[in-house]
């Protein structure tokens, strides 16, 4: 799209391709690295980013939804030339939604230096490489029109994601932080919109691309099988306190018997000479 010429980053690929590159290359290195080291706590770090992320999504949901009222933007379908000046301005807001996927990448880069392995998922690290590849395409060929929903949608939810976060890293409001459930049913509530909403401009097309339309609603329909997976782990089949208490922590052998054989022993003892 000739509006985006000269813009920060848009003109080549290689600069994506290279950053994503050395994402992948610092979550392997950098666990390679604190494998024998302790975790860092970064407390101050992360409450910074976390609001600095917050007002950036804040800052995108606000200016996309005056942008596209400006535009007088069609919800069911928008194309991407008829909006004139209220064009650039959603294209602008969307190129900052795709410079803060590279900004995003310091999530994990966090749960690294915090040896957090079990946040970094499969789920986790690819939602975050290609997305910020997918936005490289989208900002060059259809920086505007019916693009703007997913992000606006998405900007809502980081808004409430990393607020969530950064509560987290402080002790005393934890206790206060139950919705995290909650947070991911907001997040596949809004990749299901997403695909409707990209859908129903293949159904009542406007001159939107149409071969865009069915990659967003593939890519999206990934994200709401991994999201599902998820969740169901993380909160239908969760183990109960109860089992994890009773589950022994640890295999420590002892004259070739396990420990709990002698607990074991030792209990029965006890209650023979109770008797």
């Amino acid at each position: 799209d000739a509006r985006v010429r000269g813009w920060l980053l848009l003109d080549s690929y290689l600069p994506t391709f290279f950053v994503t590159g050395a994402y992948l290359l610092c979550i392997w290195l950098g666990s390679k690295f604190m494998k024998d080291r302790p975790p860092f706590s970064l407390r101050a770090h992360l409450i910074v980013y976390n609001l600095g992320i917050t007002l950036l999504s804040l800052y995108m949901l606000i200016e996309l939804i005056l942008a596209t009222w400006e535009g007088g933007y069609n919800l069911q379908c928008q194309n991407l030339h008829s909006a004139g000046e209220a064009d650039i301005r959603v294209a602008k807001v969307l190129w900052w939604y795709y410079f803060s996927k590279v900004i995003e990448f310091m999530d994990t880069i966090f749960f690294v230096l915090r040896k957090k392995s079990s946040q970094i998922t499969f789920l986790h690290v690819y939602h975050h490489a290609t997305m910020f590849n997918i936005w490289w395409c989208v900002l060059n060929w259809i920086p505007c029109g019916q693009s703007f929903f997913g992000p606006t949608l998405n900007s809502f939810i980081h808004v409430l994601m990393y607020s969530y976060y950064g509560l987290s890293v402080i002790p005393s409001m934890r206790k206060y932080l139950w919705w995290k459930k909650y947070l991911t049913q907001a997040q596949l509530i809004q990749f299901l919109l997403t695909i409707v909403h990209t859908l129903s401009a293949a159904v009542k097309p406007c001159g939107f691309p149409f071969g865009c339309l069915m990659f967003q609603s593939s890519y999206m329909a990934t994200l709401v099988i991994l999201f599902i997976n998820f969740y169901i782990k993380t909160y239908w089949k969760a183990p109960s306190r109860t089992a994890i208490k009773e589950t022994p922590v640890t295999t420590e052998i002892k004259n070739g018997f396990h420990k709990d054989y002698f607990a074991a022993v030792n209990g029965f003892l006890n209650n023979k000479k109770a008797q």
